[in-house]
C-alpha cells in the first residue's frame, strides 16, 4: 500500500540542493582540456626550439669542416664553400673566418623566438703529445 512521505517539503528542498551541481562536470572538463592544450602547445614549442638548435648546430659543424677542408683557396673561397654547405643543411652562415688552416664559423637557423645561432671551429689536429716511456722499459 502506498504511504505518503511525512514531510514532503523536505524532499523538495533536498532535490534542489542536489540539482545545484548540474553542469559542474562540464566546467571541470573544459578546464582540464584547456590545461592539456596549453601543456601540449608548450611541448610542441619546445620541440620546435630543439629542432632549430640542432639544425643550426649541424649546419655550423659541417660548414666549419668544409671551410677548413678548403683553407688553401683562401678566406673568400673557403667561406663560399661553407655557405653552400650551411644552406644545404637549412641554416644560414652568419660569420666565417679562416686563420691558417683553422676555420671559425657561426651559423643560424629559425626566425623570431625560435632562432638559434651556433659557433663551430674546425682545423687540423694539433701534434700528438709525447708520452714519456715508463721507467725501466727498453727504448
Amino acid at each position: 500500500m502506498f504511504r505518503p512521505l511525512a514531510r514532503p517539503g523536505r524532499w523538495a528542498l533536498g532535490a534542489r540542493r542536489l540539482g545545484s551541481d548540474r553542469g559542474s562536470a562540464t566546467v571541470w572538463s573544459l578546464g582540464a582540456i584547456t590545461v592539456l592544450c596549453v601543456v601540449f602547445g608548450a611541448v610542441l614549442a619546445l620541440g620546435q626550439a630543439v629542432a632549430v638548435r640542432h639544425r643550426a648546430a649541424g649546419g655550423a659543424d659541417l660548414a666549419a669542416l668544409a671551410a677548413a677542408d678548403h683553407w688553401f683557396e683562401g678566406g673568400p673561397g673557403a667561406c663560399a664553400r661553407a655557405e653552400r654547405v650551411a644552406r644545404a643543411q637549412g641554416a644560414r652562415l652568419v660569420r666565417c673566418t679562416i686563420v691558417g688552416e683553422t676555420s671559425d664559423v657561426t651559423a643560424a637557423s629559425g626566425h623570431g623566438v625560435f632562432a638559434a645561432e651556433v659557433r663551430a671551429r674546425a682545423g687540423p689536429a694539433g701534434p700528438l703529445p709525447t708520452v714519456p716511456a715508463p721507467a725501466g722499459s727498453p727504448g
